[in-house]
């Protein structure tokens, strides 16, 4: 009901402001006063127009006032402070819509695209790839909740140099040379000799990979590995490339396991090599030379190479040297092309598509059992790019309106460029529709590492340089970060003693409730961490921060709802009503405590148009935790159980439904699962 009412009032502040100032007004702002008391809106409508018309906002404010047509819902237009308009709304009818059901955002017709994850698929994913796959998700899901087709991509590097390097391992290092052997040390998760790894192949390849860089340092001339491995992969049809996509396979499957047991699904897997295997590059090439857009250097030390002309763009005005290869003079294609090539894929504007097959995970990867994944997950389909030939019934992919790719700070340069090449094909609309959603990294600080060390071995232990610093940045090729698996370990560890000091599981039915309770609370306390932080902060891994069970945490917002449920039950015990109907309400008594929750409550689909427009999606976590603390707030001002007079007991039960209605939702939005107890 309330973003109706918001429509409602811009339309009625741009009629007023055409007729009493002539002023066409295109946006209207409308904000959260920060006190009720000041009202429900406030719009600096008024500030807007100081400039323009020579006025002091609060005279242009105090005219505009009654020029308002009231829109239904709205009682009163307010001037406050130095000259806002505030608007105070009919409490009753909000708080009526809110308790019969939300009403599902209207189909908006753009399709969307959301690439996120996207992690070489090499070894076990860590948490700094979590943060990534989190921030995907949630924008996906609040994409979905605005009305938004939504697609999600996870982009596959599987002709990579990571990819290469562990390879190179087996074959050089472990002597692991055909297939066969390939799928002996995948199935018993054990290299030739070695011991085996109970968590699976992914952190076998995780040693692996740190064992082929160390190896590559101390012997230079190793490094020719690399690219015998990349030549035989490019090429195709050959032992070695055929372990390559062994590899590729199991580890993929690992890392959809990881991200499964979050409730991160994917729709459709594209891969690097189809990339190469299709020509989408080829096209794009011959696009960008027709276009002009690019140009072979003949001299100099990019001489040979065919670079993209950057330095009449402004958004490159000063770099030393802003023109970028994009194919070298051996003849490969950098990433940033490949990357150009797919953004101009996931356009439809490439004149060119992937042949599709479904992708089944083997969801069971050692480290992640299948039952720990949410059936929703597992049961949704997916899709993977196909070599050849592909499934008839595959749905379409790509062709959007819109692209968010999400993808570390770190990528900012890659990403302007790939925008840039669109720029310069004449795809202006959709470099503007392209979006780098970046984020800072996450680093391990030195308490966070000894932690690690004591619970799962030395190669957590940092060394002296490491110790003095106030985080350390995730290496994989040092072998070096919190694997995100360890991590949900160590979580369902201390959710389960936290669960069992609170409750007994006598009963085979009570161990699994717990179970499933303790897995609730620990992807929630490991998701809203990831969450509540800013996008552009650098996350220094904490584990008491993100295992609290008080204060800003996952587990705070899933305890509020435990409680409204425990609520609901006492009622039911005593024989009162734990519900009431709509049309029951009275249409007085709505005092600030009970209004200020509705309100909280009916803000959702604004704060989450402002999360993705700002892509700041801690703004949801923050008002998830502000609705938490004002329902507390006011259970314990208002106590519903112990209240004698039905008609002030049935506003509260009102409330707290609303209350349950809604963080339910935003949990849902934030991904996060509700627990049955706590």
């Amino acid at each position: 009901m309330l973003p109706r009412i918001r429509e409602a009032i811009a339309a009625a502040v741009r009629a007023a402001a055409k007729e009493r100032f002539g002023a066409d007004v295109e946006r209207v702002v409308l904000e959260r006063p920060p006190r009720i008391a000041l009202g429900d809106l406030a719009c600096p409508i008024a500030f807007d127009l100081a400039k323009a018309l020579k006025k002091a906002p609060r005279a242009i404010a105090t005219e505009l006032a009654p020029a308002l047509q009231l829109p239904e819902g709205v009682r009163q237009a307010r001037v406050e402070g130095a000259g806002y308009l505030n608007f105070f709304l009919e409490r009753a009818p909000v708080v009526r819509a809110l308790l019969a059901g939300s009403v599902s955002a209207a189909a908006r017709p753009e399709k969307v695209i959301v690439e996120h994850t996207n992690i070489n698929p090499n070894k076990a994913a860590h948490i700094g790839h979590l943060r990534n796959a989190v921030l995907g998700d949630v924008l996906v899901r609040s994409l979905r909740r605005l009305g938004y087709p939504v697609e999600v991509q996870n982009y596959l590097d599987d002709t990579g140099v990571q990819v290469a390097d562990v390879v190179a391992g087996l074959v050089h290092l472990q002597g692991v040379r055909t297939v066969a052997a390939a799928a002996e040390v995948v199935r018993d998760r054990r290299l030739p000799g070695g011991p085996v790894y109970a968590k699976g192949f992914a952190y076998l390849c995780w040693d692996l990979y740190a064992e082929v860089g160390r190896t590559y340092a101390a012997r230079p001339e190793t490094k020719a590995w690399r690219d015998e491995v990349l030549q035989a992969i490019e090429a195709g049809d050959n032992e070695t490339a055929r372990i390559a996509a062994l590899v590729v396979e199991a580890i993929v499957s690992a890392h959809l396991a990881t991200m499964g047991r979050l409730g991160i699904a994917y729709d459709v897997l594209p891969r690097e090599s189809d990339i190469i295997h299709k020509h989408f590059w080829a096209k794009a090439f011959a696009m960008l030379k027709e276009k002009g857009a690019i140009h072979l250097e003949t001299e100099g030390k990019h001489a040979g190479c065919w670079v993209l002309r950057l330095s009449e763009s402004e958004e490159f005005a000063g770099m030393e040297e802003p023109d970028k290869i994009l194919v070298r003079s051996t003849g490969t294609v950098t990433y940033t092309g490949k990357d150009i090539a797919y953004q101009l894929w996931k356009f439809g504007l490439l004149d060119a598509d992937f042949d599709y097959d479904r992708f089944r995970p083997a969801w069971d990867s050692g480290s992640v059992e299948a039952a720990e994944i949410p059936a929703e997950v597992r049961d949704h389909p997916l899709w993977r790019t196909a070599h050849a030939g592909g499934a008839a019934d595959a749905p379409p992919f790509g062709r959007g309106d819109r692209v968010f790719n999400v993808i570390d700070v770190r990528q900012s340069y890659p990403q302007k460029v790939v925008r840039e090449g669109l720029r310069a094909l004449g795809y202006a609309g959709e470099a503007e529709r392209s979006t780098h959603f970046s984020y800072e990294i996450v680093g391990l600080s030195a308490k966070a590492a000894r932690e690690l060390a004591e619970r799962f071995g030395e190669e957590y232990r940092l060394s002296p340089e490491d110790e003095q610093k106030p985080f350390v940045e995730m290496s994989g090729r040092k072998g070096l970060g919190v694997k995100a698996d360890d991590l949900v370990e160590l979580l369902l560890e201390r959710s389960r003693a936290e669960i069992a000091a609170r409750r007994t599981t006598d009963a085979a039915t009570g161990a699994t409730e717990a179970e499933r309770d303790a897995r609730a609370i620990a992807i929630g306390a490991l998701r809203y961490f990831l969450l509540k932080v800013g996008r552009n902060k650098v996350i220094a891994f904490d584990f008491d921060e993100a295992l609290n069970f008080e204060g800003d945490t996952g587990p705070y917002l899933q305890y509020s709802l435990v409680r409204t449920d425990n609520i609901f039950r006492k009622l039911e015990e005593k024989g009162l009503p734990a519900a009431v109907a709509p049309d029951g309400l009275p249409e007085d008594g709505w005092d600030d405590d009970l209004w200020g929750i509705a309100l909280d409550a009916a803000s959702t689909p604004d704060v989450a148009e402002r999360a993705v427009d700002t892509l700041e999606l801690a703004a949801l976590a923050r008002h998830a935790f502000g609705l938490a603390q004002g329902f507390n707030t006011f259970y314990h001002r208002q106590p519903i159980l112990q209240e004698p007079d039905p008609v002030v007991r049935n506003r509260r039960i009102a409330i707290a439904r609303i209350f349950r209605m809604e963080m339910s939702r935003l949990l849902e939005l934030l991904g996060i699962p509700e627990p049955g107890r706590m």
